[in-house]
C-alpha cells in the first residue's frame, strides 16, 4: 500500500510539472479566434487611428507636408515589412514548436528573434544616414516637399529601434496566445503618439513647434514606450518562453535559418508593397502633387479596415500553426473558414464607407476642391476590391502558418508587380488620373485567382493528409 501511495504521489507531481495544454489546441475554434483576434483587431484599429491622426495633423501644416509624408511612406513601410516579416517567421516557428511540445525549441526561437531585431535596426539606421535624401529626391524635385520628406524620413528610420523591438515583443505575446497583452503594448504606444502629435507639431504646452519633425518624433516616442512595455509584459507574463540576454547573444543559427526561411518571403511580400507605393507615387506625381496626396490619404483611410483584418491574420497564423503541429485538420479548417467570414464582413463595411461618404473621409485631411475632385472617384473605385482583398489576406496567413510563405510571396508579386503597376502605368497613358485607380480592383481579382489555385495545392498536398 505504501508503495502504491508513493507511486501515486509521484504521478501527481509529474502531472503538475507537465506543461499545461495551450488553449490554441483545446478551446472551441470560434471562441478561440475571437478571443485572440479581438484584442489584436482593437490594437490595430488604434494603430490605424494614429496613422490617420498623424496625417490629419500634418495636412494642417499644408498639402505639401502631406505629400512629403506620402513620399516617405514606402521606406517607412519597408521597416514594417522587415520587422513584421521576421516576426512572422518567429511566430510560426514558436507556435509550431509549442504545438509539438518542443518547449526548448520555442524558447530558442524567441531569443533568436530578439537577436535578429537589433541588426535590422542597424540596417535602417544606415539607410537614414545615407539614403533618405536620395530616396525623396528620386520622387520629386520640389525643394519644399523634399525638405519635409527628408526630415520626416531621417527621424523615423534613424530612431526605429523602438519600432523593431515593439513588433518583435508583440509577436512573442501573440505566438503564445497572450493577445490581450499585445493589445496593451501596441495601444499604449499609439495613444502616446496621438497625444504627442499636436503637441510636438504645433508647439503646445510650452513645447517647441517642430512641424513635420514633430510628427516623426511623436511616432518614435510612441514606439519606444510600446517596446519597453512589450519587454516588461513578456518577462512578467509570458510563461511559455524565457527571455535571456545570454541566449540572445548566443543565438541558435539553425533557428536563424528557419526563421528567415519562413520570414523572408513574408518580408519580401510586404516590401513589395513599399515598391508598389514608390512606383504609384512616381506615376501619380506626373499628374500633380495633389494626386499623390490623395494616394497618401487613401492609404491612411483604408487602414481602418485593413488593419483589423491584419489583426485577425496575426491570430490565424499561430492558431493554424499550432494545430498543424498537433496534426488537427478540423481545427485548421474551422479557423480558416470562420476567419474568412469575419474578414469579408469587415471589408464590406469599408466598401460601403468608401462608396457612400468619400467627401467626409477626405475632409479629415483638409482637402481642397482639387483634392476632392481627384479623391472622391478614387475612393469609390478602389473601395470595390476590399472584400476580395480580405480573402487573399486570410488565405495568405494560412500559407505562412504551414511554412509556405513563398506562396504568399507569389501572390503578392503577381498582384502588385506583374499586374497593378503595369496596369496603372498603361492607364496613366490615357491622360486621366481617374483611370489609374481602376488598377486596384483589376489586380485584386487576378490575385484572388492565383491565391485560390495555391490554396487548393496546399490542401491536397498537406492539409488533407493531417
Amino acid at each position: 500500500m505504501e508503495e502504491k501511495k508513493i507511486a501515486q504521489e509521484q504521478a501527481d507531481a509529474a502531472q503538475q510539472e507537465r506543461p499545461r495544454e495551450n488553449k490554441m489546441g483545446t478551446m472551441p475554434v470560434k471562441k478561440l479566434l475571437i478571443s485572440m483576434a479581438l484584442p489584436m483587431m482593437i490594437s490595430m484599429l488604434v494603430q490605424a487611428l494614429y496613422n490617420v491622426v498623424d496625417s490629419i495633423f500634418v495636412a494642417r501644416i499644408e498639402e505639401d507636408a502631406l505629400t512629403a509624408v506620402t513620399l516617405a511612406f514606402p521606406l517607412q513601410n519597408l521597416m514594417i515589412a522587415v520587422g513584421g516579416g521576421i516576426g512572422v517567421g518567429v511566430n510560426a516557428l514558436l507556435s509550431r514548436s509549442l504545438g509539438e511540445k518542443r518547449f526548448d525549441q520555442a524558447n530558442d526561437a524567441a531569443n533568436t528573434g530578439l537577436f535578429l531585431t537589433f541588426f535590422h535596426y542597424i540596417l535602417f539606421l544606415l539607410i537614414a544616414i545615407f539614403a533618405a535624401r536620395p530616396f525623396i529626391r528620386s520622387q520629386t524635385a520640389d525643394p519644399r516637399i523634399m525638405e519635409y520628406g527628408v526630415t520626416y524620413l531621417t527621424i523615423v528610420c534613424g530612431a526605429s529601434i523602438g519600432l523593431f523591438y515593439q513588433m518583435m515583443f508583440e509577436r512573442l505575446l501573440q505566438s503564445t496566445g497572450l493577445t490581450v497583452y499585445s493589445m496593451i503594448s501596441q495601444g499604449t504606444g499609439a495613444i502616446i503618439n496621438i497625444i504627442m502629435d499636436p503637441i510636438m507639431i504645433f508647439g503646445l504646452f510650452g513645447f517647441p513647434r517642430l512641424g513635420v519633425a514633430g510628427a516623426a518624433w511623436a511616432t518614435v516616442l510612441g514606439q519606444c514606450v510600446a517596446a519597453i512595455l512589450g519587454l516588461v509584459l513578456n518577462v512578467k507574463r509570458n510563461r511559455e518562453i524565457t527571455i535571456s540576454l545570454k541566449e540572445i547573444l548566443h543565438p541558435n543559427f539553425a533557428n536563424i535559418r528557419n526563421i528567415y526561411a519562413i520570414g523572408i518571403p513574408s518580408c519580401l511580400m510586404m516590401a513589395i508593397g513599399s515598391f508598389m507605393s514608390y512606383m504609384m507615387n512616381r506615376i501619380l506625381i506626373t499628374f500633380s502633387t495633389t494626386a499623390t496626396a490623395v494616394f497618401g490619404a487613401y492609404f491612411k483611410l483604408q487602414s481602418f479596415f485593413f488593419m483589423p483584418v491584419f489583426g485577425m491574420n496575426n491570430a490565424v497564423t499561430p492558431i493554424v500553426a499550432y494545430n498543424y503541429g498537433a496534426r488537427n485538420r478540423d481545427r485548421v479548417l474551422g479557423t480558416v473558414k470562420f476567419a474568412l467570414k469575419l474578414a469579408v464582413c469587415i471589408m464590406l463595411c469599408g466598401t460601403l464607407a468608401f462608396e457612400l461618404i468619400p467627401q467626409v473621409l477626405l475632409g479629415f485631411f483638409n482637402a481642397s476642391g482639387d483634392m476632392l475632385s481627384i479623391g472622391v472617384p478614387a475612393l469609390r473605385i478602389i473601395g470595390v476590391h476590399f472584400p476580395i482583398a480580405a480573402c487573399c489576406i486570410i488565405l495568405g496567413s494560412t500559407f505562412q502558418a504551414f511554412g509556405k510563405g513563398v506562396y504568399s510571396l507569389i501572390t503578392s508579386v503577381f498582384r502588385q508587380i506583374l499586374v497593378l503597376i503595369p496596369v496603372a502605368w498603361l492607364l496613366a497613358k490615357l491622360g486621366n488620373v481617374t483611370y489609374v485607380w481602376f488598377s486596384f480592383p483589376i489586380a485584386e481579382l487576378m490575385s484572388l485567382t492565383v491565391t485560390l489555385i495555391l490554396f487548393r495545392k496546399l490542401y491536397r498536398e498537406v492539409i488533407a493528409k493531417l
